[in-house]
Protein backbone atom coordinates (compact mmCIF):
# COMPACT_ATOMS: atom_id res chain seq x y z
CA UNK A 1 0.00 0.00 0.00
CA UNK A 2 2.52 2.20 0.89
CA UNK A 3 4.48 1.79 -2.63
CA UNK A 4 1.71 2.23 -4.30
CA UNK A 5 0.60 5.51 -2.22
CA UNK A 6 4.34 6.52 -3.21
CA UNK A 7 4.16 6.21 -6.89
CA UNK A 8 0.57 8.37 -6.94
CA UNK A 9 2.15 10.88 -5.05
CA UNK A 10 5.36 10.73 -7.15
CA UNK A 11 2.91 10.99 -10.34
CA UNK A 12 1.22 13.81 -8.91
CA UNK A 13 4.26 15.46 -8.23
CA UNK A 14 5.50 15.52 -11.56
CA UNK A 15 2.13 16.74 -12.91
CA UNK A 16 2.34 19.71 -11.06
CA UNK A 17 6.24 20.03 -12.14
CA UNK A 18 5.35 19.72 -15.57
CA UNK A 19 2.76 22.29 -15.14
CA UNK A 20 5.18 25.03 -13.47
CA UNK A 21 7.39 24.73 -16.40
CA UNK A 22 4.85 25.94 -18.55
CA UNK A 23 3.80 28.72 -16.69
CA UNK A 24 6.27 31.75 -17.00
CA UNK A 25 8.95 29.72 -18.15
CA UNK A 26 10.33 33.10 -19.92
CA UNK A 27 13.30 34.71 -19.30
CA UNK A 28 11.42 38.07 -20.22
CA UNK A 29 9.05 37.58 -16.98
CA UNK A 30 11.57 37.64 -14.39
CA UNK A 31 12.20 41.21 -13.33
CA UNK A 32 14.40 41.76 -16.52
CA UNK A 33 16.46 44.76 -16.34
CA UNK A 34 16.27 45.55 -12.71
CA UNK A 35 19.68 47.46 -11.68
CA UNK A 36 18.46 46.09 -7.85
CA UNK A 37 19.94 42.35 -7.68
CA UNK A 38 17.77 42.68 -4.89
CA UNK A 39 14.67 42.59 -7.32
CA UNK A 40 16.52 40.13 -9.69
CA UNK A 41 14.87 36.59 -10.06
CA UNK A 42 16.53 33.88 -12.48
CA UNK A 43 14.21 31.27 -13.71
CA UNK A 44 15.98 27.46 -13.74
CA UNK A 45 14.77 25.32 -16.00
CA UNK A 46 15.59 21.34 -15.60
CA UNK A 47 14.98 18.01 -16.27
CA UNK A 48 14.11 15.38 -13.07
CA UNK A 49 17.76 13.98 -13.83
CA UNK A 50 19.27 17.42 -13.90
CA UNK A 51 19.57 18.19 -10.18
CA UNK A 52 19.97 16.04 -7.26
CA UNK A 53 16.87 14.85 -5.54
CA UNK A 54 18.49 15.81 -2.07
CA UNK A 55 17.77 19.10 -3.07
CA UNK A 56 20.91 20.61 -2.42
CA UNK A 57 21.17 23.23 -5.67
CA UNK A 58 18.24 24.22 -4.09
CA UNK A 59 20.42 24.98 -0.94
CA UNK A 60 23.21 25.59 -2.27
CA UNK A 61 20.60 28.49 -4.04
CA UNK A 62 19.09 30.00 -0.72
CA UNK A 63 22.77 30.46 0.36
CA UNK A 64 23.50 32.44 -2.94
CA UNK A 65 19.99 34.44 -2.17
CA UNK A 66 21.40 35.17 1.33
CA UNK A 67 24.85 36.47 0.24
CA UNK A 68 23.39 38.63 -2.83
CA UNK A 69 19.52 38.88 -2.98
CA UNK A 70 19.17 37.38 -6.32
CA UNK A 71 16.52 34.75 -6.09
CA UNK A 72 16.43 31.33 -7.84
CA UNK A 73 12.90 29.77 -9.57
CA UNK A 74 13.64 26.10 -10.60
CA UNK A 75 10.87 24.71 -12.71
CA UNK A 76 11.38 21.39 -13.21
CA UNK A 77 10.19 18.88 -16.05
CA UNK A 78 9.68 15.57 -16.58
CA UNK A 79 12.94 13.51 -18.32
CA UNK A 80 10.95 12.34 -20.97
CA UNK A 81 9.53 15.57 -21.65
CA UNK A 82 12.60 17.81 -21.13
CA UNK A 83 14.68 17.90 -24.29
CA UNK A 84 11.92 18.57 -26.70
CA UNK A 85 10.47 21.10 -24.35
CA UNK A 86 13.59 23.13 -24.19
CA UNK A 87 14.01 22.99 -27.98
CA UNK A 88 10.87 24.76 -28.12
CA UNK A 89 11.59 27.28 -25.55
CA UNK A 90 14.97 28.24 -26.96
CA UNK A 91 13.87 28.10 -30.46
CA UNK A 92 10.61 30.41 -29.73
CA UNK A 93 12.76 32.74 -27.32
CA UNK A 94 11.31 31.80 -23.89
CA UNK A 95 14.03 30.14 -22.67
CA UNK A 96 14.80 30.26 -18.70
CA UNK A 97 17.65 32.33 -17.32
CA UNK A 98 19.08 28.75 -16.62
CA UNK A 99 18.98 25.75 -18.18
CA UNK A 100 20.20 22.16 -17.43
CA UNK A 101 21.02 20.02 -20.70
CA UNK A 102 22.57 16.87 -21.15
CA UNK A 103 25.91 17.72 -22.89
CA UNK A 104 27.97 15.37 -24.53
CA UNK A 105 30.66 16.68 -27.46
CA UNK A 106 28.67 14.94 -30.27
CA UNK A 107 24.77 16.34 -29.47
CA UNK A 108 25.62 19.91 -27.67
CA UNK A 109 24.79 22.10 -31.13
CA UNK A 110 21.67 20.11 -31.77
CA UNK A 111 20.20 20.33 -28.52
CA UNK A 112 21.27 23.93 -27.26
CA UNK A 113 22.74 25.49 -30.25
CA UNK A 114 25.47 27.28 -28.33
CA UNK A 115 26.50 29.88 -30.84
CA UNK A 116 23.15 31.51 -30.72
CA UNK A 117 21.74 30.47 -27.54
CA UNK A 118 24.22 30.51 -25.03
CA UNK A 119 26.60 32.93 -22.99
CA UNK A 120 29.93 32.07 -23.41
CA UNK A 121 31.94 31.15 -20.23
CA UNK A 122 35.59 30.75 -21.95
CA UNK A 123 37.63 33.07 -19.86
CA UNK A 124 35.96 32.94 -16.56
CA UNK A 125 38.47 31.77 -13.66
CA UNK A 126 36.07 28.53 -12.82
CA UNK A 127 36.56 26.60 -15.89
CA UNK A 128 40.46 26.00 -15.71
CA UNK A 129 39.53 24.45 -12.58
CA UNK A 130 36.71 21.44 -14.43
CA UNK A 131 38.46 18.22 -15.22
CA UNK A 132 40.00 18.78 -18.66
CA UNK A 133 38.19 15.52 -19.86
CA UNK A 134 34.52 17.01 -19.62
CA UNK A 135 35.84 20.35 -21.22
CA UNK A 136 35.04 19.03 -25.06
CA UNK A 137 31.36 18.40 -23.65
CA UNK A 138 30.65 21.70 -23.16
CA UNK A 139 32.15 23.51 -25.66
CA UNK A 140 31.92 24.48 -29.54
CA UNK A 141 34.43 25.84 -32.28
CA UNK A 142 36.87 26.20 -28.56
CA UNK A 143 34.80 28.20 -26.92
CA UNK A 144 33.50 27.04 -23.70
CA UNK A 145 29.55 27.57 -22.81
CA UNK A 146 28.39 25.56 -19.67
CA UNK A 147 29.22 24.42 -15.99
CA UNK A 148 28.98 21.12 -15.24
CA UNK A 149 29.45 18.84 -11.57
CA UNK A 150 29.24 15.73 -11.91
CA UNK A 151 32.27 13.27 -12.51
CA UNK A 152 32.79 10.11 -15.18
CA UNK A 153 29.61 8.46 -14.90
CA UNK A 154 30.38 4.24 -14.40
CA UNK A 155 27.16 2.22 -14.39
CA UNK A 156 27.15 -1.25 -12.11
CA UNK A 157 24.46 -3.28 -10.80
CA UNK A 158 24.08 -2.86 -7.13
CA UNK A 159 23.30 -6.10 -5.70
CA UNK A 160 22.54 -7.55 -2.14
CA UNK A 161 25.26 -9.49 -0.77
CA UNK A 162 23.00 -10.63 2.12
CA UNK A 163 20.38 -12.14 0.04
CA UNK A 164 23.64 -13.43 -2.46
CA UNK A 165 25.24 -15.66 0.35
CA UNK A 166 21.80 -16.78 1.57
CA UNK A 167 21.02 -18.67 -1.64
CA UNK A 168 25.16 -19.60 -1.90
CA UNK A 169 25.24 -17.70 -5.22
CA UNK A 170 28.42 -15.75 -6.69
CA UNK A 171 29.20 -12.86 -8.85
CA UNK A 172 28.15 -13.46 -12.13
CA UNK A 173 30.74 -12.98 -14.87
CA UNK A 174 29.00 -14.03 -18.15
CA UNK A 175 25.31 -14.06 -19.19
CA UNK A 176 24.63 -17.57 -18.61
CA UNK A 177 25.57 -17.10 -15.19
CA UNK A 178 24.12 -14.23 -14.54
CA UNK A 179 20.64 -16.07 -15.96
CA UNK A 180 21.17 -19.00 -13.75
CA UNK A 181 22.18 -16.32 -10.74
CA UNK A 182 18.82 -14.82 -11.32
CA UNK A 183 17.19 -17.72 -11.27
CA UNK A 184 17.62 -19.09 -8.43
CA UNK A 185 16.92 -16.02 -6.40
CA UNK A 186 13.43 -15.61 -8.50
CA UNK A 187 12.74 -19.30 -7.29
CA UNK A 188 13.50 -18.06 -3.38
CA UNK A 189 10.60 -15.79 -3.68
CA UNK A 190 12.46 -12.35 -4.64
CA UNK A 191 12.29 -10.50 -7.90
CA UNK A 192 16.13 -10.55 -9.09
CA UNK A 193 16.57 -6.97 -10.94
CA UNK A 194 14.30 -3.92 -10.40
CA UNK A 195 13.96 -1.94 -13.69
CA UNK A 196 12.72 1.31 -13.73
CA UNK A 197 11.12 1.34 -17.23
CA UNK A 198 8.52 4.46 -16.27
CA UNK A 199 11.30 6.90 -16.60
CA UNK A 200 12.33 5.61 -19.89
CA UNK A 201 15.88 5.61 -20.13
CA UNK A 202 16.57 3.17 -17.18
CA UNK A 203 16.43 0.30 -19.37
CA UNK A 204 18.58 1.41 -22.58
CA UNK A 205 21.76 1.28 -20.44
CA UNK A 206 22.50 -2.26 -21.01
CA UNK A 207 22.91 -1.82 -24.91
CA UNK A 208 25.26 1.22 -24.62
CA UNK A 209 26.75 1.44 -21.71
CA UNK A 210 28.83 -1.86 -22.94
CA UNK A 211 30.66 -0.12 -25.44
CA UNK A 212 34.29 -0.44 -24.30
CA UNK A 213 33.59 -4.74 -25.19
CA UNK A 214 32.15 -3.63 -28.70
CA UNK A 215 35.51 -1.55 -28.90
CA UNK A 216 37.43 -4.21 -27.94
CA UNK A 217 36.17 -6.57 -30.28
CA UNK A 218 35.83 -4.68 -32.93
CA UNK A 219 39.13 -2.28 -34.01
CA UNK A 220 38.32 2.00 -34.89
CA UNK A 221 34.95 1.08 -33.87
CA UNK A 222 33.75 4.42 -32.93
CA UNK A 223 35.64 6.18 -35.95
CA UNK A 224 33.63 3.76 -38.67
CA UNK A 225 30.44 4.38 -37.21
CA UNK A 226 30.90 7.88 -37.78
CA UNK A 227 32.42 7.63 -40.64
CA UNK A 228 29.43 5.80 -42.17
CA UNK A 229 32.12 2.82 -42.75
CA UNK A 230 29.78 0.65 -40.72
CA UNK A 231 26.44 0.76 -38.92
CA UNK A 232 25.16 -0.58 -35.45
CA UNK A 233 24.33 -3.73 -37.17
CA UNK A 234 27.90 -4.77 -37.36
CA UNK A 235 27.57 -5.27 -33.57
CA UNK A 236 26.91 -8.17 -33.36
CA UNK A 237 27.07 -8.15 -29.06
CA UNK A 238 24.31 -5.49 -29.62
CA UNK A 239 21.65 -7.87 -30.89
CA UNK A 240 22.68 -10.21 -28.59
CA UNK A 241 21.76 -7.80 -25.54
CA UNK A 242 18.99 -6.70 -27.02
CA UNK A 243 17.46 -10.59 -27.43
CA UNK A 244 18.88 -11.20 -23.57
CA UNK A 245 16.72 -8.27 -22.40
CA UNK A 246 13.72 -9.92 -23.78
CA UNK A 247 14.65 -13.28 -22.49
CA UNK A 248 14.93 -11.66 -18.57
CA UNK A 249 11.52 -10.05 -19.42
CA UNK A 250 10.17 -13.34 -21.17
CA UNK A 251 11.51 -15.35 -18.06
CA UNK A 252 10.01 -12.72 -15.27
CA UNK A 253 13.05 -11.50 -13.69
CA UNK A 254 12.12 -8.09 -13.85
CA UNK A 255 9.00 -8.72 -11.43
CA UNK A 256 5.17 -8.69 -12.90
CA UNK A 257 4.90 -4.56 -12.78
CA UNK A 258 8.27 -3.48 -13.88
CA UNK A 259 6.39 -1.43 -16.74
CA UNK A 260 5.00 0.12 -13.83
CA UNK A 261 7.92 0.89 -11.89
CA UNK A 262 10.07 3.91 -11.39
CA UNK A 263 13.33 4.36 -11.23
CA UNK A 264 13.01 6.71 -7.62
CA UNK A 265 11.25 4.02 -5.56
CA UNK A 266 14.01 1.44 -6.55
CA UNK A 267 15.53 2.83 -3.03
CA UNK A 268 12.51 1.56 -1.20
CA UNK A 269 12.31 -2.48 -2.66
CA UNK A 270 16.08 -2.51 -2.40
CA UNK A 271 16.18 -1.38 0.85
CA UNK A 272 12.96 -3.75 2.16
CA UNK A 273 14.91 -6.75 0.66
CA UNK A 274 11.89 -7.01 -2.34
CA UNK A 275 14.60 -6.83 -5.37
CA UNK A 276 18.19 -8.14 -5.15
CA UNK A 277 19.54 -5.91 -8.16
CA UNK A 278 19.51 -2.50 -9.35
CA UNK A 279 21.20 -1.11 -12.59
CA UNK A 280 22.75 2.38 -10.96
CA UNK A 281 25.90 4.16 -9.89
CA UNK A 282 28.21 3.02 -7.04
CA UNK A 283 27.26 6.14 -4.79
CA UNK A 284 23.83 5.18 -5.49
CA UNK A 285 23.94 3.36 -2.56
CA UNK A 286 24.44 6.40 -0.25
CA UNK A 287 21.01 7.44 -1.56
CA UNK A 288 19.21 4.23 -0.13
CA UNK A 289 20.99 5.31 2.62
CA UNK A 290 19.70 9.09 2.86
CA UNK A 291 15.80 7.38 2.47
CA UNK A 292 16.75 4.36 4.60
CA UNK A 293 19.01 5.03 7.36
CA UNK A 294 18.13 1.99 9.42
CA UNK A 295 19.57 0.25 6.31
CA UNK A 296 23.02 -1.42 6.23
CA UNK A 297 24.56 0.02 3.04
CA UNK A 298 27.54 -2.55 3.74
CA UNK A 299 24.89 -5.03 2.88
CA UNK A 300 25.08 -3.81 -1.09
CA UNK A 301 28.53 -4.50 -3.73
CA UNK A 302 28.88 -4.07 -6.88
CA UNK A 303 29.31 -5.93 -10.66
CA UNK A 304 29.88 -4.80 -13.72
CA UNK A 305 27.19 -6.03 -16.12
CA UNK A 306 27.70 -9.05 -17.69
CA UNK A 307 25.27 -8.72 -21.17
CA UNK A 308 26.66 -10.42 -23.84
CA UNK A 309 29.15 -11.64 -21.60
CA UNK A 310 30.77 -7.94 -21.19
CA UNK A 311 33.59 -7.72 -18.33
CA UNK A 312 34.51 -4.03 -19.05
CA UNK A 313 33.64 -0.99 -17.09
CA UNK A 314 31.45 1.53 -19.83
CA UNK A 315 32.70 5.14 -18.76
CA UNK A 316 31.23 8.64 -19.67
CA UNK A 317 32.85 11.73 -19.24
CA UNK A 318 29.77 13.63 -20.17
CA UNK A 319 26.68 14.11 -18.02
CA UNK A 320 24.31 17.02 -17.47
CA UNK A 321 25.05 20.64 -17.62
CA UNK A 322 24.18 24.00 -16.57
CA UNK A 323 24.14 26.86 -19.19
CA UNK A 324 23.12 30.50 -19.28
CA UNK A 325 20.32 31.99 -21.87
CA UNK A 326 22.37 34.40 -23.79
CA UNK A 327 19.52 36.29 -24.35
CA UNK A 328 18.38 37.04 -20.70
CA UNK A 329 18.28 40.06 -19.47
CA UNK A 330 19.88 38.69 -16.39
CA UNK A 331 23.06 36.65 -17.99
CA UNK A 332 24.96 38.50 -15.52
CA UNK A 333 23.12 37.78 -12.60
CA UNK A 334 23.15 33.73 -13.45
CA UNK A 335 26.81 34.28 -13.95
CA UNK A 336 27.32 35.43 -10.68
CA UNK A 337 25.18 32.18 -9.69
CA UNK A 338 28.04 29.81 -11.42
CA UNK A 339 30.98 31.79 -10.25
CA UNK A 340 29.09 31.00 -6.54
CA UNK A 341 28.72 27.13 -7.50
CA UNK A 342 32.36 26.81 -8.67
CA UNK A 343 33.68 27.60 -5.47
CA UNK A 344 35.52 25.12 -3.97
CA UNK A 345 33.31 25.19 -0.57
CA UNK A 346 30.36 24.95 -2.61
CA UNK A 347 31.69 22.29 -4.52
CA UNK A 348 32.76 19.98 -1.54
CA UNK A 349 28.78 20.96 0.02
CA UNK A 350 27.79 19.56 -3.34
CA UNK A 351 29.43 16.51 -3.35
CA UNK A 352 28.68 15.98 0.12
CA UNK A 353 24.70 16.90 -0.10
CA UNK A 354 24.78 14.36 -3.08
CA UNK A 355 24.51 11.13 -1.99
CA UNK A 356 24.20 9.63 -5.10
CA UNK A 357 27.35 11.22 -6.21
CA UNK A 358 31.02 9.54 -6.09
CA UNK A 359 33.06 12.39 -7.28
CA UNK A 360 32.65 16.09 -9.11
CA UNK A 361 34.72 16.91 -12.44
CA UNK A 362 37.05 19.30 -10.28
CA UNK A 363 40.09 17.72 -9.31
CA UNK A 364 40.50 19.49 -6.34
CA UNK A 365 37.91 17.94 -4.68
CA UNK A 366 38.42 14.17 -3.46
CA UNK A 367 35.93 11.26 -4.94
CA UNK A 368 34.36 9.45 -2.34
CA UNK A 369 34.65 5.94 -3.61
CA UNK A 370 35.53 3.09 -0.94
CA UNK A 371 38.64 1.35 -0.98
CA UNK A 372 36.69 -1.85 -2.20
CA UNK A 373 35.03 0.01 -5.08
CA UNK A 374 38.23 1.51 -6.05
CA UNK A 375 39.93 -1.80 -6.12
CA UNK A 376 37.17 -3.42 -8.20
CA UNK A 377 37.03 -0.62 -10.73
CA UNK A 378 40.60 -0.88 -11.49
CA UNK A 379 40.49 -4.66 -12.02
CA UNK A 380 38.35 -4.20 -15.32
CA UNK A 381 39.02 -2.85 -18.83
CA UNK A 382 37.56 0.58 -18.98
CA UNK A 383 36.31 2.16 -22.37
CA UNK A 384 34.29 5.00 -23.60
CA UNK A 385 30.14 4.37 -23.42
CA UNK A 386 28.81 4.30 -27.22
CA UNK A 387 26.09 7.27 -26.53
CA UNK A 388 29.35 9.04 -25.87
CA UNK A 389 31.70 8.21 -28.51
CA UNK A 390 29.09 7.81 -31.99
CA UNK A 391 26.90 10.15 -32.97
CA UNK A 392 23.19 9.76 -33.35
CA UNK A 393 22.60 7.58 -30.33
CA UNK A 394 22.30 9.70 -27.54
CA UNK A 395 19.59 11.85 -29.36
CA UNK A 396 17.31 9.11 -29.86
CA UNK A 397 18.06 7.28 -25.94
CA UNK A 398 14.39 8.09 -24.84
CA UNK A 399 12.85 6.54 -28.22
CA UNK A 400 15.14 3.42 -27.70
CA UNK A 401 13.71 3.35 -24.01
CA UNK A 402 10.01 2.70 -26.46
CA UNK A 403 11.37 0.64 -28.51
CA UNK A 404 12.18 -2.23 -25.87
CA UNK A 405 9.05 -1.61 -24.06
CA UNK A 406 6.91 -2.49 -26.95
CA UNK A 407 9.28 -5.57 -27.44
CA UNK A 408 9.10 -6.60 -23.95
CA UNK A 409 5.12 -6.26 -24.54
CA UNK A 410 5.35 -8.00 -27.69
CA UNK A 411 4.88 -5.18 -29.82
CA UNK A 412 8.33 -5.41 -31.38
CA UNK A 413 11.32 -8.21 -32.25
CA UNK A 414 14.61 -7.66 -31.48
CA UNK A 415 15.52 -7.44 -34.86
CA UNK A 416 12.91 -4.62 -35.10
CA UNK A 417 14.08 -2.62 -32.34
CA UNK A 418 17.58 -2.63 -33.29
CA UNK A 419 16.59 -1.63 -37.32
CA UNK A 420 14.63 1.09 -35.92
CA UNK A 421 17.61 2.51 -33.63
CA UNK A 422 20.10 2.19 -37.26
CA UNK A 423 17.00 3.79 -39.27
CA UNK A 424 16.81 6.52 -36.72
CA UNK A 425 20.86 7.08 -37.29
CA UNK A 426 20.59 7.76 -40.75
CA UNK A 427 17.33 9.80 -40.75
CA UNK A 428 19.18 12.07 -38.12
CA UNK A 429 22.36 12.45 -39.58
CA UNK A 430 20.82 12.96 -43.28
CA UNK A 431 18.49 15.77 -41.29
CA UNK A 432 21.86 17.21 -39.29
CA UNK A 433 23.56 17.28 -43.49
CA UNK A 434 26.09 15.05 -42.40
CA UNK A 435 28.99 15.00 -44.69
CA UNK A 436 28.99 11.00 -44.78
CA UNK A 437 26.03 10.34 -44.84
CA UNK A 438 25.37 13.43 -47.67
CA UNK A 439 28.02 12.03 -50.21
Amino acid sequence: MLKRLKKVMSAVLIGAMSASVFIGCSSSSSSAGSDNEGNITLTFGSHQSGLPTSGIVQDLAKEFEEETGIKIDFQISPDAQWRDLLKVKLDSGEAPDIFCADADPLNLVTRVNPEKNVLEVTNEEWVSRMDKNVIPSISYNDKVYGITFPGKKMYFYVYNKEIFEKLGLKVPTTYEEFKNVCQKVKDSGTTPIYEGTQNGWHQVLPLFETGAMYQANHENLYEKLNKNEADLDSIPELLTIINQLKEFSDLGFYGDDYLSNSVENAKEAMANGEVAMFIAESAWRDEVKADFPDFDTSKLGIFTMPWGDNQTIGVNPASNAYFINKNSKNADAALKFFEFLARPENLQKRLDGQPGLSEVCWPEIQSKYSEEDKKYIDSLEKGMVVQAGVKYVDSQWMEVGKDLESMYTGAMTPEEVLKTIIDRRTEQAELQKDEYWNK
